[in-house]
């Protein structure tokens, strides 16, 4: 009567040690066919002819049981795990020649076959690199063209000076920024049955609008909503609004934008320089400005979650947001936070 092949892997560890055992002593000993141990011991024939290959090729040892699940140690060296952690946090995936724009799994097992030839599954690199302390975040941008040495000068040199100067004046220093809304930008997550995007109604009409403000790092809020083009006349403009509210002279902080930098912009800057003076930031480096966190507040909270139908209606919603966010200054404080901003903190 032939046995019903049974699955040795339910066994534990043991008692496939002792089975192997048996039927290669069966086999190699007392000289029984491999096709009758598939008979008497209820195993499959593959598994008959394995053991007693790995027995007459490795002996006794070969027959031992070995340790179940996942290596404990990483196959990874201890220097080459830190290798690989300091050019995910340090390079982009393209600066080492890998044809991808993120560090994902997929790119760090490339990583790893590339630089050591160890070969491992994406699940098994995503154990690294939660092991590691390497999580999926949203990346922040930085431009190619920005300079590294440039940005360390500001924050070591330039921004201090500038401080002092301020300070000695009895100046109050202000970061500006201007940036265009449009209609159509959308923000934030709305409910929805599983596997159907909600759908949200709006005009298909777009319109769009330009805002230039300041804020200091004691929570004062300045801004002019305007529809026309970001020009020399209208900074001249907003100039004059600022120095007019102010209660000090005032130092104020600005990208490289041309306007900023114009002819007419310095003369006028010139001819008040009692009031005020102008500095630029280092190029490429919005970073550094904690007025770009107050356009990202107004985009995602004055502009992405409502849904004006006109132009005039889109104003007023974020000329609304403004005065409540200046009525708020912790809020406008709030901004200098961010690790990238700390030093215009104090």
């Amino acid at each position: 009567m032939v046995m019903e092949t049974n699955d040795a892997r339910r066994l534990s560890p043991r008692a496939q040690e002792d089975l192997r055992r048996r039927v290669v002593r069966a086999v190699v000993d007392r000289g029984m066919r491999q096709v009758e141990a598939v008979d008497t011991f209820g195993v499959s024939r593959t598994s008959v002819h394995h053991w007693v290959k790995a027995y007459r090729q490795k002996g006794a040892k070969a027959l031992a049981s070995k340790r179940r699940g996942r290596p404990k140690r990483s196959r990874l060296a201890g220097w080459q795990a830190a290798t690989v952690v300091n050019l995910v946090t340090d390079r982009c995936p393209d600066q080492l020649r890998l044809p991808f724009a993120l560090w994902t799994r997929e790119a760090v097992g490339q990583l790893m076959a590339k630089r050591f030839d160890l070969h491992v599954s994406v699940w098994t690199v995503g154990r690294y690199l939660k092991a590691w302390g390497l999580t999926p975040q949203k990346p922040l941008r930085r431009a190619y063209e920005q300079n590294p040495e440039a940005v360390r000068r500001w924050l070591d040199k330039e921004y201090p000076a500038i401080r002092r100067r301020a300070k000695a004046q009895n100046a109050e220093i202000h970061w500006g920024d201007e940036m265009g809304l449009r209609s159509d930008h959308q923000a934030g997550t709305s409910y929805g049955l599983r596997g159907q995007t909600p759908i949200v109604r709006g005009t298909g009409k777009r319109f769009r609008c330009n805002m230039i403000s300041t804020v200091t790092n004691l929570g004062k809020l300045a801004f002019m909503v305007f529809k026309e083009r970001f020009t020399s006349p209208v900074m001249i403009k907003f100039l004059r609004r600022l120095i007019r509210h102010a209660d000090r002279k005032v130092f104020l902080i600005l990208d490289r934008h041309p306007v900023h930098l114009s002819a007419k912009v310095k003369r006028w800057v010139t001819q008040h320089a009692d009031a005020i003076a102008l500095f630029s930031l280092p190029g490429y480096s919005p970073e550094l400005n904690p007025d770009e966190y107050l356009n990202q507040d107004v985009k995602t909270n004055a502009v992405g979650r409502r849904r004006p139908a006109t132009q005039p209606e889109m104003i007023d919603n974020l000329r609304r947001y403004l005065w409540s966010t200046q009525r708020q200054p912790d809020i406008v404080a709030n901004y200098f936070l961010h690790e990238d901003i700390a030093y215009a903190a104090v």
